[in-house]
This record gives C-alpha cells, sequence and structure tokens, in this order.
C-alpha cells in the first residue's frame, strides 16, 4: 500500500494538496482513500462535498474519511475506568456516563492512528494523509514509536509474558502485581502503536511537503528537513503552491513574483513541483484537475542508515546517518544502553543502536555533508575473538 502523508507551513494549502492528489491517484486507477481530523473539514471544502464520519465514496475510486475522536476516546476512558473501578470505588469517586464524554487535546491524533491502522486492512492500493501543520505533523509522527518505548520501559515484554505466574508471584513477593486486564490493554496499545509505526517506517510511506513559495517557507522547511531524516521520513515531493506566473502584466505583483522566484531557488535540493494560482480558492473535481498535482505509485529510493566495517583499516565501525540541514552546534549524541539518544536542534530520537554497535564503545562523530558519521570501536571484552 503506498501511503503519502501530507503536511506543511500553516496555511500553504495542505488540504487542498491532500485533495488533488488523492483524486489524481484515484483517476490513474488507484483505489484511494484519503484521511483528515480537520475540525473545519478544509478536505471536504477542497473536494467540494463535505466529508463525513465514515468512509464515504466521492467519486470512482475515490473514499474519503474524516474520522470522530469522540467514540474511541469514550470507549477507551471508560475501559480504563472499569479497569480502575475498585481503586475509584475506596475513594469514593463518581463513575462518569459515556454521555457527558468529550474529546481531550490529542484525541484526534489518536483518531489517525487508529484509522491508518484499519486502512491498512482494507483494500486500498493508496492512502492520502491530510496531517496538521509541519511542527505538529513531525510530532505526531514520532509519537507511535516514543509511546512504545514508554510502554516497554513501565511494563517490560518480560513481565508480561510472566503473566500466568501472577498469582503465584503475587503470593511469593507478598505485594500485589499488576492484573491481568493491565496486561492485556498494554498488548493491546502495543498492537496498535506496532501497526501505525510499521505504516510510518514503511518504504512506500513518504511525506509531501506543501509551502507557499516565500522567506517564512523556506526557513520552515529548512528546519523540518533535519526533523524528517532524524525520524526516517522521505520526502517525495514539495508542493509549491499558489505559483503566480513570471508576467503577470501587473506592476504591483512583480514584487511578490520575484520573492517567490528566490524562494524556488532556494528548495533547489528539494524535488519542487510548481502548482499555479488559480486566482481563486480550488472546489470541486475540475478545480483539483487543473492543480496538476503529480503521483507516482512507485515511492522513492529508501534513505538508509549505513553501517561500515572499517575495523581492518581505523579500527572501527561507521554509522551514517543523513541529517540534512543540521548544524553542527545543536547535535548531541548520548549513549543509554543499547540505545542512542540523537539530538538536533530541538528535535529528539532515541534509536537502538544495530547489533553489531552494542558490542561496540563510541569514539567520536562528525557532520559532514549533511551527514552525521559516528564512529564506534569494538569493545574487546564482548567482541568476538578471532
Amino acid at each position: 500500500m503506498r501511503t503519502i502523508l501530507v503536511t506543511g507551513p500553516g496555511g500553504a494549502g495542505r488540504s487542498t494538496a491532500a485533495a488533488a492528489t488523492a483524486l489524481t491517484a484515484a483517476r490513474a486507477g488507484q483505489r484511494t482513500l484519503v484521511l483528515s481530523t480537520d475540525p473545519a473539514d478544509g478536505l471536504g471544502a477542497a473536494l467540494g462535498t463535505p466529508t463525513r464520519q465514515d468512509p464515504a465514496e466521492l467519486a470512482p475510486g475515490l473514499t474519503a474519511w474524516r474520522p470522530s475522536a469522540a467514540p474511541s476516546f469514550g470507549e477507551e476512558l471508560l475501559r480504563l475506568q472499569d479497569w480502575a473501578a475498585p481503586a475509584l470505588d475506596l475513594a469514593g469517586a463518581a463513575r462518569l456516563d459515556g454521555e457527558e464524554l468529550t474529546p481531550l487535546p490529542g484525541a484526534e491524533e489518536a483518531a489517525v492512528f487508529r484509522a491508518l491502522r484499519a486502512a491498512v486492512r482494507a483494500p486500498h492500493d493508496v492512502v492520502v494523509v491530510d496531517l496538521p501543520p509541519l511542527d505538529r505533523a513531525l510530532a505526531l509522527l514520532a509519537l507511535p514509536q516514543q509511546l512504545r518505548r514508554y510502554l516497554r520501559r513501565l511494563l517490560p515484554p518480560e513481565r508480561r509474558a510472566a503473566r500466568a505466574l501472577r498469582p503465584v508471584l503475587g503470593r511469593l513477593a507478598g505485594v500485589p502485581l499488576p492484573t491481568a486486564a493491565l496486561y492485556e490493554t498494554v498488548e493491546r496499545w502495543d498492537g496498535e502503536l506496532a501497526a501505525v509505526e510499521a505504516v510510518v517506517a514503511d518504504p512506500a510511506t513518504t511525506v509531501r511537503l506543501v509551502a507557499e513559495p516565500g522567506p517564512a517557507a523556506t526557513d520552515a522547511l529548512h528546519t523540518a528537513a533535519t526533523g524528517l531524516a532524524l525520524h526516517g521520513l522521505r520526502v517525495d515531493t514539495l508542493l509549491a503552491n499558489r505559483v503566480l506566473p513570471e508576467d503577470t502584466g501587473s506592476h504591483w505583483l512583480a514584487g511578490a513574483v520575484a520573492q517567490q522566484r528566490k524562494a524556488l531557488a532556494d528548495w533547489a535540493p528539494y524535488p519542487v513541483h510548481e502548482v499555479p494560482h488559480l486566482g481563486r480558492e480550488p472546489r470541486g473535481g475540475d478545480d483539483l484537475a487543473a492543480l496538476a498535482v503529480p503521483f507516482d505509485p512507485a515511492p522513492p529510493t529508501p534513505v538508509t542508515w549505513s553501517l561500515t566495517d572499517r575495523i581492518a583499516a581505523d579500527g572501527v565501525l561507521v554509522w551514517a546517518i543523513p541529517l540534512p540541514g543540521a548544524v553542527r552546534e545543536e547535535l548531541d549524541l548520548v549513549r543509554r544502553g543499547d540505545e542512542l539518544v540523537i539530538t538536533a536542534g530541538r528535535f529528539r530520537r532515541i534509536v537502538p543502536l544495530p547489533s553489531a554497535l552494542r558490542r561496540c564503545t563510541v569514539v567520536g562523530a562528525g557532520l559532514r555533508d549533511g551527514q552525521l558519521q559516528i564512529r564506534c570501536a569494538p569493545d574487546p571484552g564482548l567482541w568476538p575473538a578471532k
């Protein structure tokens, strides 16, 4: 399944670009699903038909879905309330009813995760996701891996595997142990997060950036390039939206055209596709088709974090991590057991070390041509002797 995650700086026309991408894929014969949790339904406005809380076919081969956060949020909270019932009753707490529950901030993101998981199980060729603005989208895409790590730290898999021994262990230890319901809940959450993490990490998943050419967008894209690369996300296209023609015939638009041209020149390292300004907000299939947004069912070649053996020549293994836009002074590395904490500016990711590097010591690192190279020397006490 091809997954295209659409995001960009606020106000750049993300929903319109997502709608145009989905429509182009559907007209190319791909069974396409487009997702959005935008309460204002910008996606429906661009498509010319309001989207609903249930999947609905809006055009041949094109299904739109705006999942609501309310049902799943209420179900999870009520399930948690049932699990904590003894403690709540002991404290004299009043139970909540499903009718009085309203989603809290962050529930929309959970709805996106559930919809993505459901999309994997459905017969779609392409899924287009209308994500929030760039900063929120980056945090959202990093969330499944972070939450799974927290779950593993709070309740490790080996403890979950021993749940059948819980009554015996409880008597031996003399202290209450987590209930079976907690183990089941954690396993369910871990499975759901794993499914979403697999979609995000899939080689067929790419990010489509949407930005209106200008200085602010250039700064935002430069910063985002580092965050996307740190989380292993690839950009298939940068849609330069609302591009004015070079010859507008208007003197007062000349400055805006020049500013756009300068920004487009700065965006040369990206795979840029210019989307014309229609002189109006695109509405409906004809307008979306006029934008001529590209679609390629084959994703670009994956970017790999390569591991090079230089033990014979230099006595080290080198782990190369692409980090375009990273600044040397803003990089930080901390090893924690078999994990490496990588900080690049305001972005941070905790990644497991490759198995070979777990038996090594980090001896240095350097940033060269947008690539972080981490040098690791074998630990004689752990490295197999020849």
